[in-house]
């Protein structure tokens, strides 16, 4: 029955097959493998022994039969029992033995190949996140990965099992009796093309399911989600999704049944080949014994190795589709781990001063780069990359800040202000000029000396589905619940998390949902006192909250920027006045700076734009 439902999922496969692979993906894999090569040869060897008793047995069992009808002493029987008893003994257990080394190899292929892609994509840039759908990403580490593995396990063991046990069982046949041989062979190539044509058919409905299953998981993790499950209900649309998805569930129902009818036909269609086959081999053997020309041990032993023919034959028959398949697997984690990091640690580090840090930004210019320099078509769920970008957005940007002072950011949406705090933390490298800390250019630092220094708060702080202690120890794993509580008092969020039943132990859910939005980014200023760092980016982490948790988001800030050097984005002019200086920004230029007073007395941009707001805060009002 596995070797059955071997050779259906080997002919299933035949339609899905590459027609190439990139040069050079066997030596890649190879050098992959070669970690493991003690237990690939171990796990080689056995599979040989393995293949060597599946043809002993048929023999023995023959010499048995020969034995009994030619009248011989009862011992030669018993020791001949024995021997065929103790050989399936040793071949149960270097079943044991090669499943064992079979699922250390493929387990510990994974483990090496998750490990690596995982490790590879922390590295790439931020605008690689932007653009590439998650499922299809985590799908390179599940799906694909998995599909590697079969390369060391299924296939590579099918191979070598399937060609020992095809040469042994020919070589065996053929001396035993080459006219049964011949004949056994006719019926083989009835059942064959059958098997790759029904392949066909059956690969084409396993891609029209992986399709409609992709199409139901796409739209079960965007409804199921609090925004998309919110979205729903605010449209009223529950019955219409609920219709769209039993139309994609019932396709796959229908899939089902269509491939349980072609998976029995399948069955059998190699049962009865392999009943007729054998038909003949006793018709042919029988005769021939019947006339003194074979021995009956003889019949029965060529009727037993024909089981080892057909299975080994019609599997070879797709060896180079079973291999393309699999190797095609590594080709697509191969794909991901040669995407090229953007953004590089140096080689000799620098190291910064002691003491506050300054922020400079020299003559920046910078322009997003195209997709086809960061990102994949097949992760974007796209025929061809996006070849536009690197047009310029921010010209000539240079201002500076002093430790221990705040520069602000102003001006209308698009204008660049997000772009330029996204280049301080090296989230972007710039085209042109330089962002330095304390005179040292950030390309010159080191991650880990850049995370300690650089904090950032966005607008929309992100939060994991663990606990809040969990949450606020990713910025210090190190951290005591004295200094957690000490960073939630001065977040003004201590109260709060005392009056939950589990404290620090309480879940916030699925990006903090379970908080509200105040209580949510209040969060995330509580880690970033933790961090510790010398140098505060906020980008608008005021935004889009009601006046009451804005003005408890603005008292935990105050606690959050005492000491350091920021910079900060603020949609809301009345939360910069005390900046050291006011940079306002249009078009990826500055076109004013100045304090608060300086510019209003100017009666410019910012001028215009204060007393833009402050109108429209008084009329709400």
């Amino acid at each position: 029955m596995d070797n059955t439902w071997a050779l259906l999922g080997s002919a299933m496969r035949a339609g899905d097959a590459p027609k190439a692979l990139t040069r050079g993906t066997v030596r890649r894999v190879a050098r992959f493998a070669r970690p493991h090569w003690r237990r690939l040869l171990i796990f080689l060897v056995l599979t040989v022994i393995s293949a060597v008793l599946a043809v002993t047995t048929p023999v023995l069992a023959g010499k048995v039969v020969d034995a009994i009808v030619g009248g011989h002493n009862l011992s030669v029987v018993v020791w001949l029992a024995v021997l065929i008893a103790v050989l399936a003994i040793l071949d149960a257990g270097l079943g044991l033995a090669e499943r064992w080394q079979s699922s250390r190899i493929g387990e510990g292929i994974i483990l090496d190949l998750r490990v690596a892609v995982f490790e590879h994509v922390q590295k790439l840039p931020i605008a690689f996140f932007t653009r590439t759908r998650t499922g299809a990403l985590v799908s390179r580490l599940n799906n694909d990965v998995i599909g590697a593995q079969r390369t060391f396990t299924a296939t590579l063991s099918g191979l070598v099992t399937n060609v020992i046990q095809l040469v042994l069982s020919l070589v065996v046949m053929v001396t035993l009796s080459w006219q049964v041989t011949l004949v056994a062979l006719v019926l083989l190539p009835i059942f064959v093309l059958p098997a790759r044509r029904l392949g066909r058919r059956m690969a084409g409905l396993q891609r029209e399911a992986a399709q409609l299953n992709a199409g139901m998981t796409t739209q079960m993790t965007e409804r199921f989600s609090a925004p998309g499950a919110t979205l729903v209900k605010l449209f009223g649309r529950p019955r219409q999704e609920v219709a769209e998805f039993g139309v994609r569930a019932g396709r796959v129902r229908d899939i089902g049944v269509r491939t349980a009818m072609l998976t029995r036909w399948f069955m059998t269609s190699l049962t009865l080949v392999s009943a007729l086959a054998q038909a003949l081999v006793y018709g042919l053997g029988g005769y021939l014994a019947l006339t003194g020309r074979l021995e009956p041990g003889t019949v029965v032993a060529l009727a037993l190795l024909l089981t080892r023919l057909y299975t080994p034959l019609t599997a070879l028959a797709n060896v180079r589709v079973d291999v393309m398949t699999a190797l095609v697997s590594f080709e697509r984690v191969f794909e991901v781990l040669d995407l090229e990091p953007m953004i590089k640690e140096p080689a000799a580090p620098g190291k910064l001063p002691a003491g506050g840090v300054s922020v400079e930004f020299e003559d920046v210019r910078f322009g997003y780069p195209a997709a086809d320099k960061f990102s994949l078509a097949s992760l974007e769920d796209v025929a061809t990359l996006d070849g536009r970008g690197g047009e310029e957005v921010l010209h000539g940007v240079s201002f500076r800040a002093e430790a221990g002072q705040m520069v602000a950011l102003v001006g209308p949406s698009g204008a660049g202000k997000s772009t330029i705090a996204s280049l301080l933390p090296r989230l972007y490298d710039v085209d042109a000029g330089a962002v330095r800390l304390s005179d040292v250019d950030v390309k010159d630092l080191d991650f880990a000396t850049l995370r300690r220094t650089v904090g950032v708060v966005t607008q929309d702080g992100h939060l994991f589905h663990d606990t809040i202690r969990a949450n606020l120890a990713y910025a210090r794993p190190d951290v005591t619940d004295d200094e957690i509580w000490a960073a939630l008092e001065q977040a003004r969020l201590a109260d709060l998390v005392h009056t939950l039943p589990d404290g620090l132990d309480t879940t916030v859910g699925e990006r903090g949902y379970r908080l509200s939005g105040g209580e949510r980014q209040r969060l995330t200023i509580a880690r970033l006192l933790l961090a510790q760092p010398k140098v505060v980016v906020l980008d608008e982490a005021t935004a889009h909250l009601d006046s009451e948790s804005e003005a408890a988001v603005g008292e935990a800030l105050t606690g959050a920027l005492e000491g350091r050097t920021a910079l900060v984005i603020a949609h809301r002019l009345s939360t910069v006045r005390a900046a050291n200086l006011i940079l306002v920004v249009e078009n990826g230029e500055i076109v004013e700076r100045g304090t608060h007073e300086e510019l209003l007395a100017r009666e410019g941009r910012y001028a215009e734009l204060y007393h833009t707001q402050f109108d429209e805060e008084t009329a709400a009002a």
